[in-house]
């Protein structure tokens, strides 16, 4: 039996043959796949006027907000939705977003924002997933 040798630039192309045909059955792939359903609430939060580009970087309101999520992390009785929702703090005002499983989450997660400022600074933006 005779043994083939193969030069670095075979090899090499061979390689590179074999990369560019596994891009393009993941861009093939990619393209096959049907489109993602949105997130639940993208559409509340296009209509909502506060964001998360509205907490200012001022260490009063930071501080606000990481008190008031350290409080809301804290409880593991919370679903997972109450655990994420949106914290903003402007000015010393607190806007709570995004949804949450129950009324009773919502009372707690408002709770623990009055906590930390006085409650007619909190301003709830919060709703009911059903």
């Amino acid at each position: 039996m005779m043994s083939k040798r193969f030069t670095p630039a075979a090899l090499a192309a061979t390689a590179l043959l074999c990369f560019v045909g596994s891009v393009n059955s993941l861009h093939l792939q990619a393209q096959a796949t049907p489109a993602q359903t949105a997130p639940d609430n993208s559409k509340q939060n296009k209509t909502q006027s506060k964001t998360a580009d509205d907490q200012t970087n001022v260490k009063t309101d930071r501080d606000t907000t990481a008190q008031i999520r350290k409080s809301i992390m804290a409880d593991k009785d919370l679903s997972t939705y109450a655990h994420n929702v949106k914290i903003i703090t402007r000015n010393g005002t607190v806007t709570l977003k995004g949804p949450v499983k129950s009324d009773d989450e919502k009372q707690k997660v408002i709770s623990y924002a009055s906590n930390v400022v006085a409650a007619d600074k909190v301003t709830d933006q919060l709703t009911v997933k059903q």
